[in-house]
């Protein structure tokens, strides 16, 4: 028995195999177009992952669709009766402070908005910047009353520059 050195191993029969000389002529067996047939794009070097072909619409159809319109205008604070119902008393004033202080809104810098869900069944008196029809309903109809804040825009007139 022969010892086993790195002089003496071989690699198991067929595990491997000559590369495949593709573009060394006829002999090759691979010689003339090189097993990618006539001319064209993939008939080229770097034509299979390479180039690509786009018209205009398939480009256009790739593109992810953003859909709608996002308003940049800044939205008021919106709170639903059934939250104020269960925070107040009956026959107490709700305001846009009171609601900051007792954390129901995080801002009212842009106003507040009174939504009818929920239901309210105590007389309150809520002061807002706005009331959807059927949340005014409602607090009339338990014997409150929904008052509108007016407020001022802070937008300066555009004054027309005579021409010297």
């Amino acid at each position: 028995m022969t010892m086993l050195g790195l002089h003496n191993l071989k690699a198991a029969t067929g595990s491997k195999k000559n590369k495949i000389r593709r573009g060394r002529g006829n002999a090759s067996g691979r010689g003339n177009y090189s097993g990618r047939g006539g001319k064209g794009q993939r008939a080229r070097s770097g034509g299979k992952a390479g180039l690509v072909l786009f018209g205009v619409k398939t480009y256009l159809q790739k593109i992810p669709k953003n859909r709608g319109f996002k308003s940049l205008a800044n939205k008021p604070a919106e709170i639903n009766l059934g939250e104020i119902s269960k925070a107040y008393q009956n026959g107490e004033t709700v305001d846009p402070i009171s609601l900051f202080k007792k954390d129901l809104i995080k801002t009212s810098k842009f106003g507040v908005k009174i939504l009818a869900r929920g239901g309210i069944s105590k007389a309150l008196n809520i002061t807002a910047d706005g009331f959807s029809d059927s949340a005014k309903d409602a607090i009339v109809k338990a014997g409150g009353q929904a008052i509108v804040i007016v407020r001022q825009k802070n937008h300066p007139e555009k004054a027309s520059k005579p021409k010297a």
